[in-house]
């Protein structure tokens, strides 16, 4: 295809304004177009560098800068659509990836042209080449997916969603960030649960991200506006009566031993601690009773559990299964809000205490030791739904639609 024939594509002058296309990025790409079909390693890891660059801002996700940007995005995506949007790509590119050869790579680059992630080739073939890796990568950043630079089944899907379903992505999510861009603190925390991740903001600014896990579809993070109160450090874990009936139950009739191996001991209504085999499992018994995870490296809260005041029951806490976090869908809890890099959050939120600096707390998750810290100054924490954004380079990110409010056209939320 060559490039007279694809400008021809789009209403007058949207060749020039094809959403979100960044010169810096364009002039790189043309830099390798005469680069040999095959990448090093370290050719993979620019690539990947560059992808993950692009997204990076210092605009927090709920902002006025994020609702502006996004009303920039609406404007360029809206005659796209109007002209017929992107095409599909077919199925023959599963698994495809750099230096391979095969039907439905046009239709690839055609996508990957169209959405900007690719400058304009003079041609294109069938060939994968650096281009397009690199521009694949791009893509993949964009949507939260691994950035691998192969077409695998999470990235084919991506490439599909309609130019359609993305504006109104874009549309409902400049009316989220509009609701609630008025009402922020000038110090607070965003937990984004379609992308999994956790926004530290100050002075209208992002100083930290955390990689986060959040609730599964059948267990969701809750939507709400509260403060973070209270740190518990090397904290007990009482069992959720949910976590009981719908988990332990299971999990003691698999293993009779799995609550002593798991440190979780069982309590009647005066206190008094009962064994394992004085309930029976193969009846809802259990859920009459409390259980209780002592402190330690096995408690599901791990070294530090953040409260908030909220009907829900949830909080943000640490997790001895820190693997989940280089998950590319971290939607694995029932509820509560699991944070990498735990130490340098609580340090943050502990920050005018005084008393609890890095030192301190490093020292507190080693010993172990039984401590309970209230915040000097709360810091409001948002947990909120933003499945589309944009920065000021005019980069577009999306998510997938998890708890499926999108479809539902859901704009408002109790809080």
């Amino acid at each position: 295809m060559k490039r007279r024939d694809f400008i021809r594509l789009f209403p007058l002058g949207m060749a020039a304004t094809l959403p979100f296309a960044s010169p810096t990025y364009a002039q790189s790409l043309w830099s390798m177009m005469n680069r040999d079909r095959s990448l090093t390693d370290a050719d993979r890891e620019a690539n990947s560098a560059a992808a993950l660059q692009a997204i990076d801002t210092v605009e927090p996700i709920l902002s006025y800068d994020t609702a502006n940007n996004l009303q920039m995005a609406i404007a360029q995506y809206e005659p796209f659509v109007l002209a017929g949007g992107w095409e599909q790509v077919p199925q023959e590119t599963y698994g495809v990836t750099m230096g391979v050869s095969r039907d439905g790579v046009i239709q690839l680059k055609r996508r990957l042209l169209s959405s900007a992630d690719m400058a304009m080739v003079d041609n294109v073939d069938e060939v994968f080449d650096a281009p397009t890796d690199a521009a694949l990568r791009r893509f993949q950043a964009r949507h939260g997916l691994r950035v691998s630079g192969e077409v695998d089944e999470a990235t084919w899907y991506a490439l599909n969603v309609p130019a359609e379903t993305r504006l109104h992505q874009l549309r409902l999510n400049l009316l989220r960030v509009q609701n609630m861009a008025a009402r922020l603190a000038d110090r607070y925390v965003v937990v984004n649960i379609p992308a999994a991740f956790i926004e530290i903001v100050e002075g209208g600014m992002v100083s930290r991200r955390h990689t986060a896990v959040v609730g599964r579809i059948d267990r969701q993070t809750p939507i709400l506006k509260s403060r973070i109160h209270q740190i518990n450090f090397n904290p007990f874990w009482n069992v959720p009566v949910s976590i009981i009936r719908n988990d332990l139950i299971k999990y003691m009739n698999e293993n009779p031993n799995y609550l002593t191996e798991q440190g979780i001991r069982i309590y009647d209504g005066d206190g008094r601690e009962l064994q394992p085999t004085d309930i029976d499992w193969q009846t809802e018994q259990a859920v009459n009773y409390r259980f209780r995870q002592d402190p330690g490296p096995l408690n599901a809260m791990g070294n530090v559990r953040i409260n908030f005041h909220n009907p829900h029951s949830v909080f943000l806490h640490d997790t001895p299964t820190k693997g989940l976090f280089g998950d590319n869908a971290r939607f694995l809890s029932s509820g509560c809000v699991r944070v990498d890099q735990v130490q340098d959050f609580v340090a943050w939120v502990l920050r005018d205490n005084g008393d609890w600096g890095p030192t301190e707390i490093a020292d507190v998750f080693t010993n172990g030791a039984r401590t309970d810290v209230d915040v000097r100054n709360p810091v409001e924490i948002h947990t909120t739904y933003i499945s589309a954004w944009a920065n000021r380079q005019g980069i577009v990110s999306f998510r997938d639609d998890v708890y499926e409010f999108d479809m539902a056209g859901k704009v408002t939320f109790e809080s």
